[in-house]
């Protein structure tokens, strides 16, 4: 049994690597697939949050006098953008995740396909977008604020947890959404009151410093913390409280392994019931 413990925590990293090609392939075919038919092709997705970016700050150079914040235009914008960064993230996978078996059926009904690969690729594709969507905020705040903090150099050690946890999430939703289509509509209708729950467009301390209780609620959403530590070290210039963050990596490997196990179990069901 205890032979048996360290290879329940690394079979989900030992599995991807022996299909590594085939993530690579797959991964490589969503790309292309994604900008097929579009005259500037991959460029829309530098594009497509450029818009964005400079729409917020555009809207925020008349509404920030008002809302009284304490932060520039482009603080204000930035400190949004990434928070949408996070989000969006998130809720692509969300919202994609129980019909991804469904997509991939002609893969996933032949025997030797490894269906758990599928969360791979759908988490590279949409982590990619959302680096480019990052490096978006980098040159804004290059050209606005004249550089970045330093302490954005430690995004990785973010970025990792963050994806381990997005992975655990989308096994457990592709294997329930195998079961029932419902599970999609489900994300339909919870993602955008999630987006309410989530500090995007104001900030924990904001809500602490009006009700110390509804600030501990808000910080049991996962994805809210995540924003929070990046916006610490991508604007604040600070480092997040370390044992907060400690206790969002632990969360984030228990998910990632819950739901590799999750998936696993039904593994052989989901074959007959997609």
């Amino acid at each position: 049994m205890l032979a048996s413990i360290p290879l329940a925590y690394v079979a989900p990293f030992e599995r991807a690597w022996r299909n590594r090609e085939l993530i690579r392939a797959v991964a490589r075919r969503e790309f292309i697939s994604r900008f097929r038919g579009s005259a500037l092709g991959p460029l829309w997705a530098v594009l497509s949050p450029l818009f964005m970016l400079l729409t917020y700050t555009a809207l925020f150079s008349i509404t920030v006098p008002q809302l009284s914040t304490g932060m520039s235009v482009s603080d204000y914008a930035s400190s949004i953008f990434i928070g949408l960064i996070v989000f969006n993230l998130f809720s692509e996978l969300a919202y994609r995740a129980p019909m991804l078996l469904h997509e991939h059926v002609n893969f996933v009904k032949k025997s030797i396909f490894p269906s758990e690969t599928i969360a791979w690729t759908a988490t590279i594709r949409a982590f990619t977008y959302a680096g480019v969507a990052f490096g978006v905020y980098i040159g804004f705040r290059l050209l606005t604020a004249g550089g970045v903090p330093l302490t954005i150099v430690l995004t990785p050690f973010l970025v990792i947890p963050f994806a381990l946890f997005i992975l655990g999430v989308v096994w457990f939703l592709m294997a329930l959404g195998a079961f029932t289509r419902d599970v999609a509509h489900i994300m339909a209708s919870v993602v955008p009151m999630l987006m309410f729950a989530t500090p995007i467009f104001y900030r924990l301390d904001q809500i602490a410093a009006m009700s110390k209780s509804a600030a501990f609620w808000l910080r049991l959403n996962i994805v809210g913390e995540y924003i929070e530590m990046l916006r610490a070290i991508a604007l604040d210039g600070n480092i997040p409280n370390i044992f907060g963050y400690l206790v969002v990596v632990a969360i984030s490997y228990a998910v990632f392994l819950g739901g590799y196990q999750f998936f696993m179990r039904y593994k052989s069901v989901i074959v007959d019931v997609i």
